[in-house]
């Protein structure tokens, strides 16, 4: 296939459903499709199903920006590597990257957020008594959405509550595509600049919290405790507000759910904020969907496309919690899968819990239609989500 075939990269837009129709297109025809970035580097769509979950865990398939042909959406702007920001671990292959998550991986255990069930229960409620004190109305983005995860990965990493609005901008910035280059390496050195006065801090002051745990093992270097803490503050709470926020509209709109233990499932998949996150290249020609592709050329995984494949999940647009939906990718697959999933399934769960039944007359300020969907960000969800009671 020519580049002269190409679809669009980006298929979101106002007034478009998400995920857009064409995926499904695209998931019937043969092979995969082609399609160039802004930056103008040709890459290869996946959105299969079974073939975005052989993609992820396929040992010739690299999640290095350093391979050549590594997918950069614009000139400049991309996955910065380990070598430009240490510790940025989603960066590396096997077996260097097995040391940072092993040196996570009890942070974010079953057991280890049960018992940290409790504290985040009174960050949702103390979220939820703040957004009630505004009155009768309220931005729940704002309000809530992001109060909850920014409030919970604060207290992982002991981080002062106090600077949460700091470290939102900063991610805001790094999240946006149509950011400039400018902005996004100015949000990107003030927040490394913040996290090491934070490795600093707690090196003199340890408190029972995960960096500190992670500076005592001594396992990480400290340009590399930068990295790994600058990550989880930017994953640990976009992606969950982004969850949060677009799971209450689904749930506002569909009342017969809520209170229903099997919502969090499904909305994961019928969301899949993530969708073009997964960005690979291909170290070694491989075979994925019947398309040959060769060494050194860029591969995007669309994980909306998969969690909506039909021969995956029936009506997969549809809204419905009593299927099994733990098939799904929204967390990634393989080696690179989220360590907070965990963690994000607590905080959705205690939150719609927690909102409805406090707050049982809360109903849309506007039309779902009239509500600003996120087009610009590499994360899907909500700009703004008005809310009454």
């Amino acid at each position: 296939m020519s580049d002269t075939d190409a679809v669009p990269f980006l298929l979101r837009g106002p007034g478009k459903p998400f995920p857009p129709p064409e995926y499904a297109q695209m998931r019937r025809r043969d092979g995969l499709a082609r399609a160039v970035l802004p930056s103008g580097t040709p890459v290869w769509l996946v959105t299969r199903h079974e073939d975005v979950r052989a993609a992820l865990t396929d040992p010739r398939i690299s999640s290095d920006p350093t391979h050549d042909g590594f997918p950069r959406p614009a000139k400049t702007v991309g996955v910065p590597s380990a070598q430009e920001v240490p510790g940025w671990f989603v960066a590396l292959d096997p077996p260097e990257h097995d040391r940072f998550r092993k040196a996570l991986i009890p942070e974010f255990t079953v057991r280890r957020i049960r018992e940290l069930r409790p504290a985040i229960q009174a960050i949702v409620d103390a979220s939820v008594d703040a957004m009630l004190a505004k009155g009768n109305s309220a931005d729940l983005v704002e309000d809530f959405a992001l109060s909850v995860p920014s409030l919970v990965i604060s207290m992982l990493l002991g981080v002062p509550a106090v600077d949460r609005d700091f470290f939102e901008a900063k991610t805001k910035v790094l999240v946006t595509i149509s950011a400039s280059d400018e902005e996004r390496a100015k949000a990107s050195e003030h927040l490394l600049r913040y996290v090491n006065r934070l490795i600093m801090l707690r090196t003199k002051r340890p408190g029972d919290d995960l960096l500190s745990r992670l500076i005592a093992n001594g396992v990480l270097s400290v340009e590399e405790l930068s990295g790994v803490a600058m990550l989880l503050l930017i994953a640990g709470h976009e992606t969950t507000a982004n969850n949060i926020a677009l799971g209450a509209v689904t749930l506002l709109t569909n009342p017969e759910w809520i209170g229903d233990d099997r919502v969090v499932e499904e909305l994961l998949r019928l969301h899949s904020v993530a969708d073009i996150v997964a960005l690979r290249v291909a170290v070694e020609d491989v075979e994925i969907g019947g398309q040959l592709i060769k060494a050194g050329e860029g591969i995007v995984p669309l994980v909306a496309a998969a969690n909506h494949d039909e021969n995956q999940f029936g009506c997969p647009a549809h809204f419905d919690p009593s299927r099994s939906a733990r098939q799904h990718v929204a967390f990634g697959y393989g080696v690179h899968q989220c360590l907070g999933q965990n963690l994000v399934r607590v905080e959705m769960e205690l939150a719609y819990k927690t909102l409805f039944a406090r707050v049982p007359g809360l109903r849309l300020g506007v039309p779902v239609e009239e509500l600003p969907f996120k087009y610009d960000g590499v994360l899907y969800g909500l700009h703004a989500l008005p809310v009454r009671w």
